[in-house]
């Protein structure tokens, strides 16, 4: 990569970047709580909930003082809730171990909960100018195309992300730059080459490149009943998920899986990565049983999407 390449890539950026809140501050919090949320979650989806997540909790020390609960309810509905417990973990150890300023050592920003090497990077580079690459997917595709290698190991792809960086002077907006161009023109599919500043670069420009390495995702079918315990005086009866596992720590009503399949299709499928959720909702006629409460308000209370979904569709929310 020379610096006649780094400057084309980040003169397009600065025209064609999107105007996101998190490109417009250098804040370590706001940063790392965006890059957290933009783990596995598409943007126009995080957009809302970044912005409302700071009317809750402004700052490190007002995170870190909130119990699990609240902190789960304010990432209701972004998934992959381990990341939230990570947030409330690290955030703690910022108060504790580091005074409640986040680190600035980048060993010492990877060593919190739920931060690796590429996460690292982007908070290191966005809020100290660190120059610490991201390698993201989309950064990934576009270092293969670059190098017109579809199948170069990560040891590989973190040599030329470090040498990019290095040679472009600009840290933070160079891994914006390279995140913004996998995420636009250097789409997985129908990239656009002719509209790619890099194209002269680039030598998998106007191919289409076929990787040997294709990951299959096995997903497996689980059954699940959802009991349904209600009352027009005390709410909903719901338990706390464990610690671990699909949905760790939100609340659901009682749920039991099944070994065999029902005559009955299920009420809502809820998809997950590795997982599809078959829910069938029960409508119990019995005294709830076990560990649980009732809730008359479930608003107050983080629960799944797909539980939402199923009481929904029997008209108990």
């Amino acid at each position: 990569m020379s610096s006649a390449s780094s400057e084309t890539l980040l003169g397009w950026y600065q025209k064609e970047a999107r105007a996101l809140p998190w490109r417009d501050t250098t804040d370590p919090y706001k940063i790392w709580i965006s890059e957290i949320m933009l783990q596995q979650t598409q943007v126009k989806t995080v957009l809302p909930r970044y912005l409302q997540w700071f009317e809750i909790f402004p700052d490190v020390h007002s995170l870190a003082s909130a119990n699990l609960d609240a902190v789960l309810k304010a990432w209701e509905g972004l998934g992959y809730y381990r990341r939230a417990r990570f947030i409330h973990q690290s955030a703690n150890i910022i108060v504790t171990q580091h005074y409640g300023h986040f680190p600035e050592e980048f060993d010492a920003i990877m060593a919190l909960p739920g931060i690796g090497r590429s996460t690292a990077g982007a908070i290191a580079s966005f809020s100290f100018s660190q120059s610490t690459p991201v390698l993201d997917g989309n950064v990934k595709r576009v270092l293969k195309r670059w190098y017109g290698n579809p199948d170069a190991p990560d040891k590989q792809l973190w040599v030329w992300a470090q040498k990019a960086i290095d040679t472009s002077n600009s840290p933070a907006d160079w891994n914006q730059a390279m995140m913004e161009l996998g995420a636009s023109l250097c789409s997985p599919q129908n990239p656009d080459c002719s509209s790619c500043p890099m194209h002269q670069y680039c030598k998998a420009a106007f191919q289409i490149e076929q990787s040997s390495a294709v990951k299959k995702i096995t997903v497996k079918n689980l059954h699940w009943r959802v009991d349904l315990h209600t009352s027009p005086e005390r709410g909903i009866w719901l338990t706390q998920r464990p610690d671990s596992g699909i949905w760790a720590g939100l609340w659901t009503p009682p749920i039991t899986e099944l070994d065999q399949l029902p005559e009955t299709p299920p009420c809502y499928i809820h998809i997950l990565t590795h997982r599809r959720l078959h829910l069938y909702g029960h409508t119990s006629n019995h005294s709830p049983s076990g560990d649980g409460q009732w809730i008359s308000d479930i608003s107050q209370f983080a629960l799944p999407t797909g539980i939402h979904r199923l009481l929904e569709k029997h008209e108990q929310t």
